[in-house]
């Protein structure tokens, strides 16, 4: 009797952190759909983001360094699904480099064949109001803009969960001191999915 209350307690325990861990709730600050820890790559980070940071095979730096917002729901609060076609538009963060990357729900880069995995300051081009604009979508979309350039596009096929990560690069004093001050990319789905 003693030893099945002891499994069953040790299975409780192993269930609630596993819950934890993969949730997004206690992640830290947020700005938009976008949540950023406070805490990972720091020396003052608790048990819980030292293995989120484990499990999502992240090689966290410090906040002055980089920052990692990461978001799983588009602007509207809908879960994102690889099989979904959605725009991630906004300006460059106060940082010296930036990159925007598709993950699938299990932290793994997409497989394609063309390596096409992220976005970033160098790639993106940006249009008068100084914004960017990229899609993600199974299929690369029919170029929309009329005599426009192609939107820079990542592939994320088949049907699974899907999260975005933006990098930010030694962010600005003010943005690493406050990281909700992010102006957040946003997040729309195009169309039925």
């Amino acid at each position: 009797m003693a030893l099945m209350q002891l499994l069953l307690a040790v299975a409780a325990g192993l269930g609630s952190a596993w819950a934890v861990l993969k949730s997004g709730a206690a992640f830290g600050e947020s700005a938009g759909p976008w949540r950023v820890s406070t805490l990972a790559g720091s020396a003052d980070a608790d048990l819980y983001t030292r293995a989120r940071v484990a499990i999502g095979g992240l090689l966290a730096l410090n906040r002055q360094e980089t920052m990692y917002y990461v978001a799983d729901t588009d602007s509207s609060g809908a879960a994102l699904r690889s099989r979904c076609t959605y725009r991630v538009s906004g300006t460059p963060p106060a940082a010296r480099w930036w990159s925007v990357t598709a993950y699938a729900e299990d932290f793994f880069l997409f497989p394609v064949d063309s390596k096409r995995y992220s976005v970033n300051g160098s790639t993106a081009a940006l249009d008068a109001q100084g914004r960017y604009t990229l899609v993600s979508a199974p299929r690369q979309p029919a170029n929309d803009v009329p005599g426009g350039a192609e939107q820079p596009w990542l592939p994320t096929p088949g049907d699974r969960g899907l999260m975005f990560t933006l990098r930010v690069y030694n962010p600005t004093p003010a943005l690493a001191a406050a990281p909700a001050l992010l102006e957040p990319p946003r997040i729309e789905r195009l169309g039925a999915c």
